[in-house]
């Protein structure tokens, strides 16, 4: 199947689609619990089922568009059909608010492993084709993206725990993304320090 590239409209409705949805239904939902079945069901619970078959759906789409899906996408899209769908079927919300502690901290221990104990970066195998960097250089940025990856996974639990449900999906939906942000501004320096002219180099 021939690989295509998505315009950035539909990559943006694709991935922030459900999540926005997911937002909509929480607020909705929050002061009006459902009742089915004689159990009655909260916001985030109502949300999370409504998110589930919306992550599942926009994997499948963009997967059917583009003719692939990354391993970072896919892996997503399990966790949320695992700790959503226990979140639903227990009738409990914890597992939907430990699924990013677990997502977090996953792409962490990966990252840790094969920087620390198999000496390489999985960065530099993922990205390594459109973000040349010298072996440094993809140290350095795998070495950062661990601990960010270690910083929001702790933050979810405390966040979850401590300051409450709404605060948390607040952090689930438009925090995590701006907190994304705000890291890969801060990796301008690495980035700038460590690339590679490759123009240069095919000149040299």
């Amino acid at each position: 199947m021939t690989k295509k590239e998505l315009s950035p409209g539909v990559k943006s409705a694709l991935e922030l689609g459900p999540v926005l949805i997911y937002l909509a239904a929480y607020f909705w939902f929050k002061d009006r619990p459902v009742t089915f079945a004689g159990e009655e069901y909260s916001g985030i619970v109502v949300a999370m089922a409504i998110f589930v078959p919306l992550s599942i759906l926009g994997l499948g789409v963009s997967y059917a568009l583009t003719g692939t899906a990354s391993r970072m996408a896919v892996f997503t899209v399990v966790m949320v059909m695992v700790f959503g769908g226990l979140t639903v079927w227990l009738n409990n919300e914890t597992f939907a608010m430990m699924r990013p502690t677990v997502v977090y901290g996953f792409f962490a221990v990966v990252l840790g492993v094969g920087l620390y104990v198999l000496g390489r970066s999985y960065l530099q195998f993922l990205m390594g084709p459109v973000l040349p960097l010298t072996d440094e250089g993809w140290r350095l940025f795998t070495r950062n993206w661990i601990a960010f990856f270690v910083f929001m996974a702790l933050f979810n639990e405390f966040v979850w725990r401590v300051l409450g449900e709404t605060a948390w999906v607040w952090l689930d939906t438009v925090g995590q993304f701006l907190l994304t942000l705000v890291f890969l501004v801060t990796q301008a320096p690495v980035l700038m320090r460590h690339g590679l002219d490759e123009d240069k180099d095919r000149q040299g």
